[in-house]
């Protein structure tokens, strides 16, 4: 199965629940540490994704392979900027899911320029995941992260597209 290509497509409501297992998983909440105030809150988080999908000028894709959905990848505004987040399941890590899937994804939003991310600063996999696709770091910065319940360090990055 690892042998398989990852593809994108439009966000479906029945990925909602597996979306939900995903980022209400303790470790990939901590590692994320930028979450919702209470990420095991089902209608909390179907509230939130109600509102991303119903915004015209949020892209959102579904990562899946074969039939699986390994996780969601999308774009949107942050300060007038356009921002590219992120989540796998926590049992497609290391697999090469989220560097093929945000390779992907930065080709099918090539006129978003330039697109920044952030992560927390101890958030290793994620870091090389973004080098990986070309981001650079930008700036470091402090930031209240809900998972951790204390502010952290955070890096941003930012890709132009020139490689």
């Amino acid at each position: 199965m690892v042998d398989e290509l990852i593809e994108l497509r439009e966000v479906a409501e029945s990925d909602l629940p597996t979306f939900f297992e995903f980022e209400s998983d303790p470790e990939a909440v901590h590692m994320a540490a930028f979450t919702s105030e209470n990420p095991s809150d089902r209608d909390m988080f179907l509230a939130h994704w109600e509102k991303i999908l119903a915004n015209p000028n949020v892209i959102t894709r579904s990562i899946v392979r074969g039939k699986a959905v390994l996780g969601s990848v999308l774009s949107y505004e942050e300060s007038g900027r356009p921002e590219v987040t992120y989540w796998i399941g926590r049992q497609y890590w290391g697999q090469g899911v989220a560097t093929d899937a945000l390779t992907l994804f930065l080709k099918t939003v090539d006129t978003h320029r330039p697109m920044r991310a952030r992560t927390a600063k101890d958030n290793l996999a994620s870091i090389r995941v973004l080098e990986k696709c070309g981001f650079g770091i930008t700036e470091e910065t402090r930031g209240f992260a809900n998972a951790r319940g204390k502010e952290i360090e955070e890096l941003e990055f930012e890709f132009s597209g020139d490689k």
